[in-house]
């Protein structure tokens, strides 16, 4: 046989995909649906999540029950996940490295974008950056990591105030009442609900004359903000661009904070509020 021959024959094997065990994967799918329940749940629901029969369902949760992975709750007879599958979940959390996962998200939101993206979280002093990707082209501020932002005339600043622990941002504010009443809206509370609805927020040369920057959080697996991104233009970016640069930072968010084992509350994206407005309408 020819080498022509061999490299024609070789890509095509290369290309075959990987082969598993099929009841495997059908398992871990029933493990999912069990896992994406809000507590336990009756078998039914169970199989529409993992979309099989219930007989087909029954006999994958009667394995997983003898693996330890879930447990059937006596008297209700619904099911939900036990010690063993919580085991493996804690060791999974015990491994995920915050700004690894972060660094990877928001390198490739700022690419895709092309505006500068920050990453801040909560530090001693107030929402402090400690992320810094540059866009094309790059943003020239004085801001950088190490930055502490203001925490309501700043986007970032007003998402802690609407996600963060609401005693301490509330202790903040009238902090700020005291030394420079002039940086508290007028709106404080109502724009915090708001932002609370849209999971995100957006200002003008409020902080840096001509900056336009939107901003979003990330949530952990108890629900807490543990960290909040920021995309950041100049007026070198056409405004027209905004509400996909918003679009790209929210599903951005949502990703990173199911990577981190949180779950995005969906219960405030456009698609959900609709489904609530039909059916008020109704």
């Amino acid at each position: 046989m020819s080498d022509a021959a061999k490299f024609d024959r070789q890509p095509k094997d290369k290309k075959k995909p990987r082969r598993g065990i099929q009841s495997v994967g059908i398992g871990m799918r029933v493990l999912s649906a069990v896992a994406g329940m809000r507590g336990p749940s009756a078998l039914s629901a169970i199989a529409r999540s993992a979309e099989l029969s219930p007989s087909q369902t029954h006999r994958y949760i009667s394995s997983l029950m003898g693996a330890g992975m879930v447990k059937q709750t006596t008297g209700t007879g619904l099911y939900d996940l036990d010690s063993g599958a919580i085991r493996i979940g804690l060791a999974a959390l015990s491994r995920i490295d915050v700004f690894s996962s972060a660094d990877r998200f928001l390198r490739t939101l700022a690419e895709q974008t092309r505006r500068s993206c920050l990453l801040a979280v909560w530090g001693d002093a107030g929402p402090t950056i400690v992320r810094w990707y540059p866009g094309s082209p790059p943003v020239i501020t004085v801001l950088g990591v190490g930055s502490v932002l203001p925490l309501l005339r700043s986007a970032t600043g007003r998402i802690f105030h609407a996600f963060g622990d609401r005693e301490e941002m509330d202790r903040q504010v009238r902090i700020l009442g005291t030394s420079d009443p002039s940086s508290i809206p007028t709106d404080c509370e109502s724009g915090r609900e708001i932002i609370r609805r849209t999971l995100s927020t957006s200002l003008s040369g409020d902080l840096i004359p001509g900056l336009r920057a939107v901003s979003a959080p990330a949530f952990d697996l108890q629900g807490r903000l543990v960290l909040v991104a920021t995309l950041v233009a100049t007026n070198s970016f056409p405004t027209s661009g905004d509400a996909a640069a918003r679009r790209e930072l929210l599903e951005t968010c949502r990703v990173l904070t199911e990577s981190l084992g949180g779950t995005w509350p969906t219960e405030h994206t456009p698609k959900a509020r609709a489904r609530r407005g039909n059916k008020g309408e109704g």
